[in-house]
């Protein structure tokens, strides 16, 4: 969706720009000259003012026929080797610029993206939002912002906002005095203090209530803090990351977050994608979280049964890499060699009558377990896929470059596919090679 200038200049003109772009550049200029130290108040106010005016503007064009919807229609789309090459060089890049990636892998591209705004946020000191469902990674995220900032060597320290109890909350924060209440025997420093000259993560920052709000964007505003039961004020240097799986924005509207917090938090907004929006990275996932299981187990890497992969592949993981990662070690733990549906947790084990055995005895998950028409043709596309993949290693002897080069495909495209399916090129040239020896 595109927003264009008024006036006679054609929509084929590249004067077109994001809307969504252009309402967080306000934002992020907005929240910036909050931060600003080498201006008056004053100054500081006029520009915040003209800043308001500017955004309620654009916000008000939203209403306005002012969308070109056939802008998405005359952008040409590139070549599907470029599509599929981009990820991998947009990683490369960030990898030739030293970017420290803190365990993140994978090469989609909305993981890509949020990747490439923390490495322009983490040299910064501005506050970062990070979003995403449960278990998407938002924590490593902030390592990644911080290992690749300024305060690397500094600490870091983590805060869970939904785990500390109201009573507590101000203690833990911004520490407390002696005798300040019942069981405060020795003064104690608060988490912003811990954090001086390092980064502080608050993660699951919706569950704060509005007294703590209050208080957070009291730091933010003056950079110091007060133990409870104390009056003198302690600056502090923090840089701030906060995380949540909440929709803050709506949260701040129904009047259950400040507006003002937000605004404050979210200068640089990180969103993080889910693990069904990555499903072509599931089988390098399910690999790694075998081998680290398998190390910390002490024990040999899991086999998995075909069609115990093929669910993996194909479940919707409402827990995310956490849960995908949770599974991997829970198989790893209580299967001997190999595992099969029956170690998978009781509520998620697909039930017996919707398996069935196809063909040479591959079991695979059957059509009738799909629940909807396009679950019912991704079953069928996949047996086909499977099919088609196996059909030609035979015909070339297992020779993965050369399946490619017939197929005309990228290698690691289709190493990635085979990977998918459980499917190793190896078994393919073992039986070329008896073939030949009964020859």
């Amino acid at each position: 969706m595109k927003l264009y200038n008024q006036g006679a200049t054609p929509p084929s003109v590249t004067s077109a720009v994001s809307f969504a772009g252009l309402i967080e550049k306000i934002e992020i200029l907005r929240s910036t000259l909050r931060w600003a130290s080498r201006l008056d108040r004053p100054e500081i106010e006029k520009l915040l003012k003209q800043a308001t005016t500017l955004r309620d503007e654009v916000m008000g064009l939203s209403h306005k026929e002012r969308f070109v919807q056939a802008a998405s229609a005359t952008e040409a789309a590139p070549p599907q080797e470029e599509v599929e090459r981009m990820p991998r060089e947009r990683r490369q890049a960030l990898m030739e610029r030293s970017f420290i990636f803190e365990g993140t892998f994978g090469d989609n591209p909305k993981l890509l993206e949020a990747l490439e705004i923390a490495e322009k946020a983490a040299p910064t000191d501005l506050p970062v939002l990070i979003d995403g469902e449960s278990g998407t990674g938002k924590e490593l995220m902030a390592k990644v912002i911080h290992a690749n900032g300024a305060r690397t060597d500094k600490p870091f320290i983590s805060v869970n906002c939904g785990a500390i109890p109201d009573s507590l909350l101000e203690s833990e924060l911004f520490g407390h005095k002696k005798g300040a209440f019942t069981g405060a025997s020795n003064d104690r420093r608060g988490k912003f203090e811990s954090a001086h000259t390092g980064t502080i993560f608050l993660d699951e920052i919706g569950e704060l209530p509005l007294t703590g709000q209050v208080k957070l964007l009291r730091v933010l505003e003056a950079h110091e803090i007060q133990r409870v039961g104390s009056d003198e004020a302690i600056s502090v240097d923090t840089r701030i990351v906060a995380a949540t799986n909440k929709d803050l924005r709506s949260m701040s509207q129904a009047g259950t977050f400040r507006e003002d917090l937000f605004y404050r938090l979210s200068v640089i907004h990180v969103s993080l994608p889910s693990l069904r929006e990555r499903r072509d990275e599931i089988p390098l996932l399910v690999s790694y979280f075998s081998d680290e299981a398998a190390g910390m187990l002490k024990r040999l890497p899991l086999k998995l049964t075909p069609r115990l992969r093929d669910f993996l592949l194909h479940y919707d993981y409402p827990g995310n890499i956490r849960e995908l990662r949770n599974l991997m070690y829970r198989l790893s733990c209580l299967a001997g060699d190999t595992a099969d549906l029956a170690h998978l947790p009781q509520d998620i084990r697909p039930k017996p009558a919707t398996l069935a055995v196809v063909g040479s005895g591959t079991a695979t998950a059957d059509i009738t377990m799909a629940t909807s028409l396009s679950e019912a043709k991704r079953a069928a596309s996949d047996e086909a896929e499977r099919a088609f993949l196996e059909r030609g290693l035979q015909e070339v002897g297992g020779t993965v470059a050369e399946l490619a080069r017939r197929f005309d495909m990228n290698r690691s495209h289709l190493q990635m596919l085979l990977k998918k399916h459980g499917i190793h090129s190896k078994d393919f040239r073992a039986n070329r090679q008896a073939e030949g020896g009964k020859g």
